[in-house]
């Protein structure tokens, strides 16, 4: 066995580390490169801002870019109140007893549901028993319960992670504890917070299977008017423009991938420099 010194084995796991590093990016990398390259020449106006024509052959990809906005936004506004408030009763309320427990193990066993799983539920329950019909309501439902363990799960580590010595200031001053948790817990966890909001966002902007049951459909001839409506989105428009439709545009369909590449991208740029914001303003 050969024996390195401190200095040569300190170098050798540097660049182990390093090589798994680049094994884990090179194919991000390589995948994004396909994408920009097969897809730039698409993305003009009129496919961004018009309405599919001739089969959806041709034309633009506007509604479903604003069906694929409008789930996610409902699927968050519903699920990130829920997730954080249920965070906090977990991290500073419930003790550690069996009823705290089972909802530890229904939130672990939540997030490893495979997603046509979520689609088969909403489905059943959603559309068909509280006739909400195929529609966002229905498809934001289906999405906010998929999510809800992520949102939870890093709601409670950003919580947890605020010093519990500004718990004590707090009451030690009188304060009750849901107004320390309102003033001093939550505006210093928020940056945690939205980790997990950028997270779920990320997984459920390109999800295809829960939305295909009860939100979106092949072909939409007008943009939505409310919640009740049916839509188009950018995953179900993709897989059926790159699997159901012969002698498709190889550029449309790289360039519909480009956008939700783009889309899911933005998204995640504005929530991390709000948590950037806010986390140059927290006070520890």
């Amino acid at each position: 066995m050969i024996k390195l010194n401190p200095k040569s084995s300190q170098k050798l796991s540097y660049f182990i580390l390093f090589l798994a590093t680049i094994l884990a990016i090179a194919p991000v990398i390589i995948i994004v490169f396909i994408i920009v390259k097969n897809g730039l020449s698409a993305i003009t106006w009129e496919f961004l801002t018009s309405m599919p024509k001739n089969g959806i052959r041709e034309g633009g990809i506007l509604p479903a870019i604003l069906g694929t906005l409008s789930i996610v936004a409902c699927a968050i506004i519903i699920t990130l109140p829920i997730g954080v408030f249920a965070a906090i009763y977990l991290n500073e309320y419930a003790r550690d007893d069996l009823f705290t427990r089972v909802i530890k193990l229904a939130i672990v066993n939540l997030a490893g549901i495979p997603s046509v799983v979520y689609g088969l539920f909403g489905l059943g329950i959603f559309v068909m028993f509280l006739r909400l019909g195929v529609s966002i309501i229905a498809g934001s439902l289906t999405l906010s319960i998929m999510e809800l363990p992520v949102i939870i799960t890093t709601a409670r580590s950003a919580l947890n992670n605020v010093p519990h010595s500004f718990r004590e200031a707090s009451l030690s001053l009188g304060v009750s504890r849901w107004q320390t948790i309102k003033y001093v817990v939550l505006p210093n966890a928020i940056p945690g917070i939205l980790t997990g909001a950028v997270l779920s966002i990320a997984r459920i902007s390109g999800e295809t299977a829960p939305i295909l049951f009860t939100a979106v459909a092949f072909y939409v001839p007008r943009l939505p008017h409310s919640i009740f409506d049916q839509v188009m989105a950018l995953p179900y428009h993709l897989y059926i423009v790159s699997t159901q439709i012969p002698c498709m545009s190889r550029k449309v369909i790289f360039g519909t991938a480009l956008v939700l590449l783009l889309l899911v991208l933005t998204v995640n740029f504005v929530a991390i420099v709000a948590r950037v914001y806010f986390r140059r303003h927290r006070k520890w």
